[in-house]
């Protein structure tokens, strides 16, 4: 639930507005203002309360006495209904009432809506310090430097500010301190501002623990993210941009885990409806989508971030992640296998009920991703916890979502544009996935019919996959093809170049004694990803959504053609950091790691993240870059931004670094472990530290030293069999090979990656050395 729009401080009368310096931190954050009083405000929230901490520190260069205010506007109101639903948020907001509590404001809104199925409720907050104020008052604005508020009109144009909308029914409050400062000595007065969907007495309690000890709670805020950091640390000396996108990544996800409690779930049927509840879920814990607009539960988005989360060691928010939506979507679903798309944390499923369409895609994702996280951790029993519901994915979607049984799922996906055919690539792609990810954990359980009906499916899907799907003018997948169930339709391929047609190099299949490699084929692969490198499809920070046709420079010059094939739907040159980062795992399955390749993309989420001509939010990975059809999100207004921290883009920094060029591969789930580092163009050297692998962790270094390859692994409490080795430069011969100073025999195999050496090693720690002709 809300709290607050806002919280002003102001000192000797005047508004803290224009800062000299904000900073990012890990697990808070900072603005520093100058004038005759030097003013730091921290910002962070404690882990287990409810409220959020300020703290704000005071400096002057003579003794004196200074005046400070602080103002408070309440907008008590649950995260859903929203604006334009029905009920709307209007209709569930009540009007919220303020008084002042001892030492603090308090502001309430209780009561019950006035529309069927609503429940009484009582929102409570509370905010103030530890120091007792010398005045107070009340009132309906108290927005420090925004009294008046500029009111959002209804329709028409929207001003450039806006405070509020209609819907708003909070009220303000104002509390005033005399502080005491000494020449030239710092002195952090405490705030708080916590609440309670329970009353005030429950509101009350959160708001004296925020205040017991802030400082306590914040040094245990940094102490857990200096934790966090210290695992998958990793040494780019050729690349320290990335290095440092992977330690900011590593933070972004701990930011946008979200825990709701007594959620109440319900099919609103896309906001038409406000049923009664299916039923409860106690306690839900997942990767929030994206801040500020919607952190709520997604299945596509958390099933994007997993893979960066496994990665960076983060594998419990990935389990309960994966519980959330398999309790939620069984409730809502009566078990149909159907898997929910979009959670609010009250419990409300806006989308992806059995009566809704889709989303499709994310339904045949979830077995693969119990499967990533068994490979990661080896832990058996959440394998078998999740096992069910992984068979009840697939089978629902045959049953289902396959009415002219042709194999080729229908349905909606990731892209929801005009002009598609029923059956989408990016579904198709992870069917094919999720049916060996599941036929891997059916022979692990031993269930054979299940492992032999999902191998024959696959292997079905992939036989017929490339001459489906395959447009040869376009060099390129199509995105789409048309329902021959429907008349006059049948199985036309749908080429629009949307960022989807991505997914068939970026989707890597499991099969039984056979290298990991994607769905495409090595040629079409080659010449997609050749293509979607061209101007018309990469702009400066990545990977369009939705590529154009001929291209020109500034200057008229014509530039490379996407492509002969018309297509019937508009470019979006909007770069999202997703669409980015498909690309570059993408070539990083390629092993096509250039500057002009996989790089261009890690780099382009780098720099949207962390360049400061370019962030919002220092330190955050962004949901949209700034692209010619998209600009900057500082320069428009907040009602109209894109969100600054979205969390599957980190997927196109970890995953590339810790799975591909540090080549960290687990298979613990069978008691294996493989680590095959592939060293990207122009560098000498990657390394990584404490990657959390089940229980233990390893240490990874590789490195190109003249001729000779070297691969060092270092295994902390790792039960596995482990085959250490390297992928060899193109052309390259192998003169010797040794590990640990032996002389040993060695394998070679031939991948999508290239040609890579294997050798069995030995022990905790391990040096290989393959010297080159």
């Amino acid at each position: 639930m809300k709290l607050l729009d806002g919280l002003w401080f102001g000192v000797d009368g005047k508004w803290l507005e224009t800062a000299d310096r904000y900073t990012s931190g890990w697990g808070y954050s900072r603005v520093e203002y100058g004038g005759d009083v030097r003013v730091r405000r921290t910002d962070f929230v404690p882990d287990g309360v409810r409220g959020a901490v300020v703290g704000l520190t005071l400096r002057a260069g003579t003794t004196k006495r200074v005046k400070l205010d602080v103002d408070a506007h309440s907008e008590l109101m649950s995260s859903y209904p929203w604006g334009w639903t029905t009920p709307s948020a209007g209709d569930a907001n009540l009007p919220d009432t303020g008084d002042f509590q001892g030492k603090a404001l308090r502001f309430r809104e209780q009561g019950t809506p006035s529309y069927p199925n609503a429940s009484k409720h009582d929102y409570a907050a509370y905010v103030g310090s530890s120091l007792p104020p010398t005045a107070h008052t009340l009132g309906p604005d108290h927005r420090g430097p925004q009294s008046p508020a500029v009111i959002c009109p209804a329709d028409g144009t929207t001003p450039a500010r806006c405070d509020d909308s209609l819907i708003g029914k909070g009220t303000g409050g104002r509390l005033t301190y005399e502080i005491d400062l000494q020449a030239n000595q710092e002195r952090t007065i405490w705030f708080a501002a916590a609440g309670s969907d329970e009353g005030s007495a429950a509101a009350k309690r959160e708001y004296d623990k925020a205040l017991r000890n802030p400082e306590k709670l914040l040094q245990a805020k940094i102490r857990q993210r200096a934790e966090i950091d210290g695992r998958s640390k990793v040494e780019l000396p050729g690349d320290q941009l990335l290095q440092q996108s992977i330690a900011w990544s590593k933070q972004n996800l701990a930011d946008s885990v979200q825990e709701a409690r007594d959620l109440q779930v319900r099919d609103v049927n896309e906001g038409k409806d406000y049923p009664t509840p299916a039923g409860k879920i106690d306690t839900a814990r997942w990767f929030g989508a994206g801040f500020p607009d919607y952190p709520w539960l997604f299945a596509t988005d958390g099933e994007y971030t997993s893979y960066a989360a496994v990665a960076a060691g983060q594998f419990d928010t990935v389990k309960t992640h994966l519980r959330a939506l398999r309790d939620i979507s069984d409730l809502l679903n009566q078990r149909s296998g159907k898997v929910a798309h979009e959670i609010i944390p009250t419990g409300d499923v806006y989308f992806g009920s059995n009566q809704s369409a889709g989303n499709t895609d994310e339904t045949v994702k979830f077995p693969s991703i119990v499967a990533l996280l068994w490979r990661w951790t080896g832990d058996d029993r959440f394998r078998d916890e999740m096992y069910d519901f992984s068979v009840r994915n697939l089978r629902y979607v045959y049953r289902e979502l396959d009415r002219d049984q042709d194999g080729w799922p229908e349905g909606l996906a990731n892209v929801e544009r005009s002009g598609m055919g029923a059956e989408k690539l990016d579904s198709t792609v992870y069917l094919a996935r999720g049916l060996r990810d599941l036929a891997d954990l059916a022979a692990a359980r031993k269930d054979r019919p299940t492992a032999q009906w999902a191998t024959a499916r696959a292997t079905e899907l992939e036989q017929r996959f490339e001459a489906q799907w395959w447009v040869p003018k376009a060099l390129g997948y199509a995105d789409s093809i048309d329902d021959p169930a429907d008349p006059g339709n049948d199985n036309t391929p749908i080429f629009q170049r949307h960022w989807t047609g991505v997914t068939p190099m970026e989707a890597e299949l499991v099969r039984p004694d056979k290298p990991t490699s994607p769905l495409a084929s090595p040629e079409h692969a080659a010449a997609a990803l050749d293509q979607r490198e061209k101007p018309c499809y990469t702009g400066e920070f990545g990977l369009f959504h939705t590529g154009t046709g001929p291209t020109s420079d500034a200057a008229g010059n014509p530039g490379p053609s996407c492509d002969p094939v018309v297509s019937q739907v508009k470019s979006e040159r909007s770069i999202f950091s997703l669409n980015t980062s498909i690309m570059a795992v993408a070539e990083g399955n390629y092993g096509r790691l250039g500057k002009t390749q996989q790089q261009v993309y890690t780099t382009g989420n780098a720099r949207i993240q962390l360049d400061p001509k370019v962030w919002e939010t220092p330190g955050a990975m962004p949901e949209i870059a700034p692209s010619p059809d998209s600009p900057a999100n500082i320069g428009r207004p907040f009602y109209d931004r894109s969100m600054n921290l979205q969390a599957w883009g980190t997927y196109g920094v970890l995953w590339p670094v810790v799975h591909q060029q540090l080549g960290v591969d687990p298979d613990l789930g069978h008691g294996r472990l493989t680590i095959v580092p592939q060293l990207p163009e122009g560098q000498q050297k990657v390394a990584g530290s404490n990657i959390r692998l089940g229980r233990g962790a390893v240490d990874v270094t590789a490195r190109l030293t003249a001729k000779e390859l070297r691969t060092d692994v270092t295994s902390y409490g790792v039960t596995a069999k482990l085959t250490v080795g390297a992928v060899l430069p193109a052309g390259a011969n192998v003169q010797r090979v040794t590990l640990n100073g032996h002389t040993v025999n060695y394998q070679l195999q031939k991948t999508a990656r290239g040609t890579e050496l294997h050798v069995a090693a030995r022990g905790a720690r391990n040096e290989l050395r393959i010297t080159l002709r």
